[in-house]
Order: structure tokens, then sequence, then C-alpha cells
């Protein structure tokens, strides 16, 4: 396998002609479902039916062989039973057949005699040349093809790759990332590895143009060494987030089962990831929240961040921010001052968090006090509340209007000018404003564990980064 792993895998992600083998007229099989997603994606390539039994799948020409299919094939994917995929994978050796998505189960993760077969499978494929995805996983999608594979929706195109050893996931992920407005570029569950291995798809994604950040699930590794070593290289590139699962004895004990995984010592883990410079996270939500940060803002330079918010929400802010590693510091005598001046009269002195106190305050206020927080040397990030589109009551409705867009257009503007980040909270927040937030890549939480996790996300790159001499 010599050559690049781009052109490797760009048949498999960006294929020209796809042959299903096992395409069934069955929606209930496997082989039902993945022609049914075939058929109602994006995808425009050419589709081939492989079913012997079959002159029609889906009201298209099937036919009984790889072999007998005019036109040269791109990808093969198989629905077929265990036991068959050998034969089927010779077929696409002789065939020419660039890559396969091999969806079959019933291979190493069932014991010796799956074991057996998957070895024979692999065998056969290296002998000509083809790389392939799993066995036992569901699929794959590629936005930038429109092609899906999977028996979920995919989501609207996007900067997100997700690699992961849990088919159940993808459409997870997939489900939340939508609800944030957030694309996938790429999905991949890489089931039992038997070819393909999660370093393959980091070294992969690593050059994806349309892939800004990657997230992988992983139960365990074939290559502990070949996984750190495309790790380190992929994270100079973008920043790659983990979920590990069978952390404790009984989940280790299930990923056995489910793909085949030897788990590992979850400390040995953690100190890979550390060196590796990757950023693990405990919950699959973890994964979306913090994507959505590092695909549309800047690194902050260090860890001290500046917090607006009232009472309460400000406190629970900052105690999530303490939580994890980050600072807030205290202003300066003189910032404070500056500050002061530029906030309601009742309003406490801010010391860090700021405390607007229910005050009156227009937009263009709120530009002043988010300009001065990012003119100070020692704040690197700040966290706030969602701007608000109704300014003080002065003027007519299309006066205000005019006066909202004008402070909503400067306040995006300081992420880009100040080269700062800026997360905020969902308060109130109105079509018009989300808009422009959208547009400047600033996302909006639900919660002050959300934002607060989501900005040690853009932190935690950002000292990567660092500590691998990347600036």
């Amino acid at each position: 396998m010599k050559s690049p792993i781009k052109e490797q895998l760009d048949p498999i992600f960006k294929p020209e002609s796809v042959a299903l083998i096992g395409a069934s007229n069955n929606p209930g099989k496997w082989g039902g479902m993945v022609m049914a997603s075939l058929l109602g994606s994006r995808y425009r390539g050419r589709l081939y039916p492989v079913n012997p039994r079959e002159s029609l799948i889906m009201g298209i020409k099937a036919y009984p062989d790889v072999a007998e299919i005019p036109e040269p094939v791109d990808l093969a994917v198989f629905t077929v039973p265990a036991v068959h995929v050998p034969k089927a994978m010779q077929s696409c050796v002789d065939k020419g057949v660039k890559g396969c998505v091999v969806i079959s189960a019933d291979f190493a993760e069932t014991g010796e005699k799956g074991r057996a077969l998957e070895e024979e499978t692999v065998r056969i494929a290296r002998s000509g040349g083809i790389r392939f995805v799993g066995p036992n996983g569901n699929g794959i999608f590629s936005t930038e093809s429109g092609l899906s594979l999977t028996p979920f929706t995919p989501s609207q195109p996007g900067g997100l790759a997700f690699v992961s050893q849990s088919g159940n996931f993808g459409g997870q992920l997939s489900m939340m990332a939508m609800q944030r407005g957030i694309g996938l570029s790429k999905f991949v569950a890489m089931g039992n590895q038997a070819d393909l291995q999660i370093a393959d798809y980091l070294d992969y994604f690593a050059w994806d143009p349309q892939t800004k950040v990657i997230a992988v699930y992983m139960e365990g590794f074939k290559s502990g060494r070949r996984f750190f070593e495309a790790a380190r290289e992929t994270v100079k590139q973008k920043p790659v987030l983990i979920l590990k699962g069978g952390v404790s004895d009984v989940g280790a004990r299930a990923t056995l089962s489910h793909t085949a995984s030897i788990a590992g010592e979850d400390k040995i883990f953690e100190g890979l990831c550390r060196q590796a410079g990757l950023i693990r996270v405990r919950q699959l939500e973890h994964m979306v929240i913090m994507a959505q940060a590092l695909m549309g803002l800047p690194l902050p330079k260090g860890n001290r961040i500046a917090v607006i918010g009232n009472g309460g929400q400000a406190v629970s802010i900052i105690d999530n921010l303490s939580a994890l590693g980050l600072a807030v510091p205290e202003f300066k005598p003189e910032d404070k001052m500056r500050l002061k001046a530029l906030m309601p009269p009742h309003a406490p002195i801010p010391n860090n968090p700021i405390d607007y106190a229910a005050g009156e305050m227009g937009l263009m206020e709120e530009v002043a006090v988010m300009e001065t927080l990012a003119s100070l040397d020692y704040i690197d990030g700040i966290i706030t509340n969602v701007p608000r589109e109704f300014v003080l009551a002065r003027g007519s409705r299309a006066e205000r209007k005019i006066e909202a867009i004008r402070g909503i257009e400067r306040w995006c503007q300081i992420v880009t000018e100040r080269k700062i980040p800026i997360i905020t909270n969902r308060m109130m927040v109105s079509p018009l404003i989300s808009g422009f937030l959208k547009k400047a890549g600033i996302p909006s939480y639900d919660s002050s564990e959300q934002s607060a996790l989501a900005m040690s996300a853009l932190a935690a790159y950002g000292q990567i980064r660092k500590s691998l001499s990347l600036g």
C-alpha cells in the first residue's frame, strides 16, 4: 500500500460509481436499507445493484455478479452474509474495484470462525490493492459527494468529520449536530478495523479541505503506536476530539463483543491523549458543543476568561470554568473604572464577572464594554449573554432596528478584529441577532456548563498548538 492515503480513500468517500453487493427490494434488510439510502441521497454517480436472484432492485437493473457490470466500479458495498464476503471480495479484485465498505457482520467480534473469515477477506483485498471499511459497521456518508450508505439521515454539509466504532453514535451525533446548525463533512462507522484503521482516517481527514474538526469515538486500537503517530501529525492541522468507550471493567468487556476491540487501561489512554495532543471528552454531546466553538472561533492566547452574566448565572459560569482549569482574573483597578463608566449607574463595580444588574443598556453600550474587555492584554476570551436586539426605547421601530443592526455588526467584528473568542449564552435571542452570530461563527449555548466547556476546548487546542510550536 504505497500510494498516498488520499488516493486510497477518495474512491470510498468520493466514488463516481457504486456497486451494492447484496442489494435487496426488501426494505427490512440491510441490502434494502442501503439501497433506499443511496436512492434518497444526493449521490448522482452510477449505481449498480448486485443480486443473482433479482433483475431489478427498486427499479434499477441488477447484476448477478460484480464482474458482469459493464463499467468500472470505484466502490463496492457489502451487505451479504459474512460467509459470502471472501468470494465477493475476490470478484472485486478481479474487477479492479478501488475501495469497499463491508457492512456485513459476524466476523472477529463473534469468535474464531468469524476471525478466520475476516483474515481471509483482508488477505484477498490486499492481494488486489483494495482498501476497505469494516467489517461490522453500518456504513459511511460523505456530504461532499452526496453519498450515504447509512440507515439514518445524514447531517447537512459542514466541517465536522466523525469516525466511530459505533454506527448508532453516528446517527445520534448527526442529529445533535443538526439541532445546533452544525454540518458534517464525513462519517465512517469503522467497525472491526480489519483493514483501514482509525489512524488511516485521521491521515485522510487531516488534509481533507471540507473537514475543520475531527471527532472520534473508539473502543480499542489495532496498533497503538500507529494511532499515536497519526494523531500527533493530525493535530498539527486541525483539532481532534476523542471519546473512549470501555473505560469501566464492564464496558471494556462489552467492547470485545461489539467490535472485537481490546479497550486497554484508561490511565494509559489518558497519557496517550496528552502526549498526542488529543482533546478528550466524556460524553457524545460534548463533542458537538466543543466542535461548534472550534470550527468558527479564533484560539485564545491563554486561559484567562472575562465573564458577563447575571447573578447566579455568572457564578455558575465561573465555577465551571474553574473546574475545567480556566482562570477568571480580577480586573485591574483602572480597568474597573473604565468599565464602570460604561455601565448603568446602579450596577456594581465590575470585578469579573460583569453584572449589568438588569440596567437599561443599549446595544452600542454593550459593544463598548466588549471592546474594552477585548483590549485587555490579560483577557484571552469572553463569555457573555447573547446581545439584545432591542436597544433603549428611542425613536421609531425602524430606527431601533437600524440601531440594532449597526450594534450587532460592530459586536461581531470584535472577534475578527481582536482575534479573541467570544461565546454566548442563549437568552431571548432573536432571528436577527442569531443570523449575525451564525455568520460570524459565534456559538450560542443553553447553559453555563456548555459555554464553559466550549471555551475550554478552544483553550485546550490553543495550548496544544503552542506545545507543538505552531503558534
